[in-house]
């Protein structure tokens, strides 16, 4: 009896890829018991918005396509987030890109998440030290 092939996953190549792992990494996201529910505080059931945004994102990230502007820290400042939500938000992120694609752009993709997380971790533990001290 012949073994079964492996399935040979594709990498991720435009847009249409972007929206695949963006809709199916925010629908893990919506069920965390962890992260769902910071999520939901700040967008509500609303997440359309968001979703597109995402897709706009991160196809200026991996293609450096045009169409996505702003500043997507500020929209994290107030948040309630700290790294253990960030690691959360990592494991998601790379468990749903690894699920539908592989190859070189997917592997990016989770570089650059683990970057944005790094940074936005940085930073908001820096502000919010440098809060401290001055109520402190």
């Amino acid at each position: 009896m012949p073994e079964p092939r492996a399935i040979q996953m594709e990498d991720i190549r435009n847009l249409a890829d972007i929206r695949i792992f963006v809709d199916a990494f925010y629908d893990k996201v919506k069920r965390d018991p962890q992260i769902g529910p910071v999520f939901f505080a700040a967008i509500g059931n609303n997440w359309q918005p968001h979703l597109d945004r995402l897709y706009a994102f991160w196809d200026s990230v991996l293609f450096s396509s045009p169409g996505f502007s702003g500043n997507p820290f500020a929209k994290h400042i107030g948040l309630p987030i700290t790294q253990v939500h960030f690691d959360k938000w990592l494991l998601l992120f790379s468990q749903t890109i690894d699920a539908h694609f592989a190859g070189p752009t997917a592997q990016e993709a989770k570089n650059r998440a683990e970057l944005i997380a790094k940074v936005f971790v940085s930073r908001l533990e820096f502000m919010r030290a440098k809060q401290a001290d001055h109520i402190g």
